[in-house]
């Protein structure tokens, strides 16, 4: 699942975008050039060629430490960082190692900003389409639980709409073109608007038929945690190889009486085993209820069930 391209947006605040391109190319090297554009962007041309961008976002409250206390600030400290397209083995250090220097510098993110995860679509099929949408469904409460998607952020990045995979799989569209049809059912306006209402949602699939063909996941609260960059960022690549790779996939909701129980059982189902990952699981786990290791919560809560089971079987052991 690491071969796959992405891209990665990281919307905070804190610092001015200046300071921001200023902190990131101290860190990559090579040459800042400011575009004097509608974003305000500052473009970052690292040594290897790539570029990195700092721009501004609209959407973010804007915010500043002054001692002690968090104050609102003016919009040059509206800060949106924009990667060019990386590889998880070779490019996992360098994306943490940057939002921990951004984090020194003093950005920091609030309940307004989000991280955006853009996946290559390339290789995506009307069927691997299909999956995704699905497994979004299917996860929608444990997923929201899990990354503590804040209220102020939910109108930028809603539930998997009902109505929407419903259509999906009655018509169960055979051809990229019908499941275009379907996703844009119920929007007006132009498809080709890169602000199309159809993009706000958990799995935007609006980028993938009239943006840059990417299928974009928006559900992660912003942070300049390392750690959580890079739990979201496996998880995005995890849940992509399941739509790929999957023949199919269901959308009945997952059945969740115990949440961290679910949740990891789902998570090594689709690559998070081993201690490479233990704290990717961990940040995954942290806001959900009940225990991870046992699916009734622990082994006097097993023993429980069996012997409530027996009594309702009339006594037989199962």
């Amino acid at each position: 699942m690491f071969t796959k391209r992405f891209g990665l947006e990281i919307e905070f605040t804190g610092i001015t975008r200046q300071k921001a391109a200023e902190t990131a190319v101290g860190f990559l090297g090579g040459s800042i050039d400011a575009t004097g554009d509608y974003y305000d962007a500052r473009k970052i041309t690292a040594p290897d060629g790539r570029i990195w961008k700092i721009m501004y976002d609209g959407s973010i409250h804007c915010q500043k430490k002054e001692g002690r206390r968090t104050i609102s600030a003016d919009n040059r400290y509206s800060v949106e960082l924009v990667s060019p397209i990386l590889l998880y083995r070779e490019d996992i250090g360098q994306v943490q190692a940057l939002a921990r220097r951004l984090r020194k510098a003093g950005g920091f993110a609030n309940k307004s900003c989000g991280i955006h995860i853009h996946l290559d679509g390339a290789n995506h099929t009307p069927r691997s389409i299909r999956n995704f949408v699905n497994i979004i469904y299917a996860h929608n409460d444990l997923l929201y639980k899990s990354l503590q998607i804040a209220p102020e952020r939910m109108r930028y990045c809603k539930k998997m709409d009902a109505y929407l995979v419903e259509r999906m799989n009655k018509e169960k569209p055979k051809t990229l073109g019908q499941i275009e049809e379907i996703w844009y059912e119920k929007y007006l306006g132009n498809r080709n608007s890169h602000y199309n209402s159809s993009r706000y949602y958990f799995l935007n699939l609006h980028s993938f038929f009239h943006g840059n063909h990417t299928v974009e996941l928006r559900g992660f609260n912003s942070t300049l945690h390392a750690g959580k960059i890079r739990a979201y960022i496996v998880l995005a690549l995890a849940l992509n190889h399941q739509a790929l790779t999957q023949k199919s996939a269901s959308y009945r909701k997952v059945q969740e009486e115990n949440e961290k129980f679910a949740m990891r059982v789902w998570l090594n189902r689709i690559g998070f085993i081993g201690d490479e990952f233990k704290s990717c699981r961990e940040h995954l786990y942290q806001h959900l209820d009940g225990n991870a290791a046992w699916r009734y919560g622990s082994k006097e809560n097993v023993r429980s069930h069996i012997s409530a089971r027996n009594t309702e079987n009339g006594g037989q052991n199962i």
